[in-house]
């Protein structure tokens, strides 16, 4: 959806409504605002298909935008506020279920994880006596990452994993950072999964809608159940291509249980706006473990400003308005996210329809964000 300005001149043009008083027949109509112009360059400058994006003022007050094409076989528009797959930023809702327990006295930060999950993490190389679970959770564990075990991501497209299976293809692995040292691993996150399934009995994906989804009302957010390949609800299609110059494919239909815990969530840009605010405003944690969540290690790679810092499932953005928004994002195949909220409650969430392919797009995409919340 346009900007607002932009939207009445045109219902003035087509309406031949009359001028307001002291308007010139020739004065230019009102131009796009930031974002929006922002959305259309990563359509028509960095050729994404599509691309939405939801800004949410500290007053609650909110603004929509969409740019390019929902499905590229019809043409049709992308949905406003329409729903994606948020892939890691999962990470910070699983985050808020562990800390959750945490504050309930059901588990403890700096207890090892082998108190949790006996004997899961053994090996030549890694060991569950060693690594806590604000480790797991700050990606300081040392442990590698199975993520990047696949190397074509269409041939995996419609297979179905367990999170054991990802497990031990990460602790097979003979190399990994080092202990203690930052280096972002997905293989955290299905730790942290497991832990609150084991802690609460009950399935991770439960606890994500009983302990936050519901009670904040995210009525486009829903974690997918075994073997739900769609995305239920207004979505646009999401594409992918192994490398430039390849066709796009669609891969809107995906199993999303390669992320679990570390990425499978749905939701729509609006409704992760809603998340950071209640999380940042303290409606998810109590003072002291949204104090953990925010204490923070050096986060080298995480974004493209270099500076980050990565606290429990979160990480700072550097605004060139001053200041700092905490952030997370995430990408999976036909969706990349990134989103942040400042320290008063401003948020925003922008989506395209794709994975990057440049590091420039990347860019790119985190100048969108901070012009969503610093214009």
């Amino acid at each position: 959806m346009k900007a607002l300005a932009v939207t009445l001149a045109t219902a003035v043009a087509l309406t031949g409504a009359p001028l307001a008083a002291g308007q010139s027949a020739t004065a230019k109509p009102p131009t796009r605002d930031a974002v929006q112009r922002a959305l259309d360059g990563l359509v028509g400058a960095d050729g994404f298909p599509g691309a939405l994006a939801s800004v949410r003022q500290t007053d609650g007050r909110t603004r929509d935008y969409t740019s390019g094409v929902g499905d590229l076989r019809t043409g049709a528009k992308v949905p406003v506020d329409g729903r994606v797959r948020i892939a890691s930023n999962t990470k910070m809702f699983t985050s808020v279920v562990v800390l959750q327990l945490v504050g309930e006295g059901k588990v403890d930060l700096d207890a090892p994880i082998e108190d949790y999950l006996p004997g899961l993490v053994r090996g030549d190389h890694w060991d569950g006596h060693d690594i806590t679970v604000r480790q797991l959770l700050q990606h300081t564990s040392g442990l590698p990452d199975y993520d990047d075990l696949v190397t074509d991501l269409l041939d995996i497209q419609h297979r179905y994993w367990e999170p054991r299976e990802m497990v031990d293809a990460a602790l097979a692995r003979t190399e990994g950072p080092g202990h203690g040292e930052w280096s972002y691993s997905n293989t955290n996150y299905i730790l942290a999964g497991l832990l609150v399934q084991k802690v609460t009995g009950r399935p991770i994906g439960e606890e994500i809608t009983n302990r936050i989804i519901t009670p904040l009302g995210l009525r486009d957010t829903y974690w997918p159940g075994v073997g739900d390949q769609e995305i239920r609800g207004a979505h646009p299609h999401g594409y992918h291509k192994n490398k430039p110059g390849d066709p796009w494919t669609d891969v809107t239909v995906m199993d999303p249980s390669m992320g679990w815990a570390a990425g499978q969530l749905i939701a729509s840009p609006s409704d992760v706006n809603r998340f950071l605010t209640a999380l940042i405003k303290g409606r998810l944690l109590k003072p002291a473990q949204l104090e953990q969540m925010q204490t923070t290690v050096d986060a080298p790679g995480f974004d493209t400003r270099g500076d980050a810092k990565y606290g429990l499932g979160i990480a700072t953005f550097t605004l060139t308005c001053g200041g700092i928004a905490w952030q997370h994002g995430g990408n999976s195949p036909g969706y990349t996210t990134v989103d942040a909220v400042t320290t008063t409650g401003k948020s925003a969430t922008i989506a395209v329809t794709a994975l990057p392919t440049a590091l420039e797009q990347v860019t790119r995409l985190e100048n969108a964000l901070d012009a969503a919340l610093c214009r």
